[in-house]
């Protein structure tokens, strides 16, 4: 059976301003000591699974130029372009009609644009299996993380013993956790029974969109009659119309904590979700300080900091657990025990019209 990939990069990386903005955000951006962008990277690891043609990126509108520039292999009709963000069950489903109208039924592997893997042979392992019992069973399977702390910024996914026929090393899933506090995390952690939600999925395209029928009827019905459009001259006036229509929800809500046949299988592979500044601080190397730096900078008695240099020398005095991110128009300093109300700064200048900010 075809195995096609749908890799996620509609979202605004919010979390990562200054860097990250509404015209240009985190997943197009190089946060690495590579020289690739986030989705660049995403879409490296996947390629030895899966042919440039079978790559389907699902992204906003605004984007599609860039999406272009940084991935000229990808083919123009892949390139699905939301017209109104609408969460991931909305924009999984489109990917899925979009690979039955061109496959028929296909392995559909489904990836966010702005993770870090470390060990991408260990990864390609763990799709393999995920993909065996995916096309075994028509399971839906995720893939969780062990957890390697209470990390209160991850959902969690509790899983039983009860394995997947076939094995293949998949869990049925028990409950799927919102992020919790510390408490919570720790208690999680404590039992054995709790993975980190990485929130990549496989599926066959026909059991994903079964189970939109069952639990999403209202927005199945728009996704056929988008998938009916596709090649033809009514297909973007129909996809406007459709797609704004849809219930706008997670697939985890959606789908996965409503369906009876989803499996988790544990994998580990240097994973990380980079979901903030200090994310940066976990994947790339540090000096002798503990200091991540990029830029012009000159530390003096200064330790784990993050420091993002553009243009200008950044001097930093005395500083420790601090976040500089210094761009043409803004620059931040934060705590990084802060890093999380970043979002918030973005909520005020939205809030105060500074659009030119955003």
């Amino acid at each position: 059976m075809k195995t096609a990939a749908l890799i996620m990069a509609g979202g605004r990386g919010e979390r990562f301003w200054p860097k990250s903005r509404k015209r240009f955000p985190k997943q197009f951006l190089t946060l690495t000591n590579s020289d690739r962008t986030m989705i660049q990277s995403t879409v490296d690891r996947i390629l030895p699974m899966v042919n440039p043609e079978d790559i389907f990126i699902a992204t906003n509108r605004d984007y599609r130029e860039l999406v272009r520039k940084q991935l000229p292999q990808i083919p123009e009709e892949n390139i699905l372009c939301e017209p109104e963000a609408k969460n991931t069950a909305p924009c999984i489903g489109w990917g899925a009609v979009a690979m039955r109208k061109k496959y028929g039924d296909a392995m559909m592997v489904v990836l966010p644009s702005d993770h870090i893997v470390l060990q991408p042979l260990l990864y390609h392992s763990v799709l393999r299996n995920a993909i065996a019992a995916a096309e075994e069973t028509d399971a839906l399977v995720t893939l969780g993380i062990p957890p390697s702390s209470p990390n209160t910024g991850y959902g969690y996914i509790q899983f039983d013993t009860e394995s997947l026929p076939g094995g293949h090393g998949a869990f049925r899933v028990k409950h799927f956790a919102e992020k919790p506090d510390l408490e919570t995390a720790k208690r999680y952690l404590a039992g054995g029974e709790y993975l980190w939600n990485s929130g990549m999925f496989i599926w066959k395209t026909s059991a994903i969109l079964r189970e939109m029928q069952e639990y999403l009827p209202e927005n199945y019905e728009e996704l056929v009659a988008i998938e009916a459009a596709i090649g033809t001259p009514a297909e973007q006036e129909i996809l406007e119309s459709r797609f704004i229509r849809m219930k706008s929800i997670s697939v985890d809500y959606g789908i996965m904590e409503r369906s009876k046949n989803v499996y988790v299988l544990p994998a580990s592979f240097g994973w990380d979700d980079v979901g903030s500044w200090l994310a940066v601080g976990r994947i790339n190397p540090t000096n002798d300080m503990g200091n991540v730096i990029k830029g012009d900078v000159v530390t003096v008695n200064s330790t784990r900091c993050i420091v993002q240099g553009d243009r200008k020398t950044i001097a930093m005095v005395g500083l420790e657990d601090i976040i500089i991110v210094d761009t043409p128009d803004a620059l931040l300093v934060c705590s990084k025990e802060s890093a999380g109300d970043i979002k918030r700064v973005v909520e005020i200048l939205r809030a105060v019209n500074r659009t030119e900010l955003l």
